[in-house]
């Protein structure tokens, strides 16, 4: 497979494990404050974005949902709520970010409907077209190797069924650039490191999404692994988008 510049961007730049066990380890790190933070930090506005995506999928039944990069299963809880499909399966290469989600689906009484496994992008661990739907938030720019988990992606979906992406991006509005800047440079890490205690973590989030290979360049991969009718949709002045491909 083809290698991005974001799968070369790691976490901890002084360690020597993989960019897969790296990320791995980081949302363990943080996964106890990972929701609050996502709300504080966005402002609330992740919300409206993540049900932006799950309305991609439209008004037709989905009989098995995958949501890859689950976490602590926001987009699974939003997507059963909002499209109702007959079954979700969240897939994470963080047991502790599961452990949290886990705890959510059992509060909610969804522990039939709803299970969350171990796996990673690159080597998804189920059979060939067995989902009639799939998403990914905020997780592609996590995969060690894009095109390939993109490939996995489509392997593992049924003819006819539709990829949503959500994912950050960055603003092109001119006033804006420089706000977002400041606040993605400087902001973000240090309420990062004062509320979970992993500076890191928060200043990676920045690296990794200037390397991403948005817009029209991952449009172009998106095509590339298969995917058709493949399109953007910009959200918030530009930072975060929503990307859709069928298959």
């Amino acid at each position: 497979m083809s290698e991005y510049a974001h799968d070369k961007i790691v976490p901890f730049e002084d360690r020597s494990e993989n960019k897969k066990e790296q990320v791995a380890d980081m949302f363990n790190s943080i996964a106890k404050r990972y929701d609050f933070l996502n709300r504080f930090l966005s402002l609330g506005i992740d919300q409206g974005w993540r049900k932006k995506a799950i309305n991609q999928f439209g008004d037709q039944p989905l009989q098995h949902l995958l949501d890859i990069a689950t976490g602590t299963a926001d987009m699974a809880l939003m997507a059963n709520k909002r499209i109702h499909p007959r079954q979700i399966t969240g897939m994470d290469i963080s047991e502790g970010m599961m452990h949290y989600g886990r705890i959510k689906i059992a509060q909610k009484g969804l522990t039939d409907k709803i299970e969350l496994v171990l796996g990673d992008s690159t080597n998804i661990p189920f059979g060939d077209h067995l989902f009639d739907g799939a998403m990914v938030a905020f997780g592609v720019r996590n995969f060690a190797d894009l095109e390939k988990g993109l490939t996995e992606i489509y392997r593992v979906l049924q003819p006819g069924s539709k990829l949503v992406i959500l994912e950050f991006s960055q603003p092109t509005s001119k006033w804006f650039k420089p706000i977002y800047k400041l606040y993605m440079e400087w902001i973000t890490p240090s309420i990062g490191k004062i509320f979970s205690g992993n500076k890191a973590a928060y200043a990676y989030l920045n690296k990794s999404v200037i390397a991403f290979p948005e817009g029209n360049a991952f449009l172009t991969i998106f095509e590339k692994v298969g995917f058709k009718q493949v399109s953007q949709q910009k959200l918030s002045l530009g930072i975060c988008s929503i990307y859709c491909g069928s298959k």
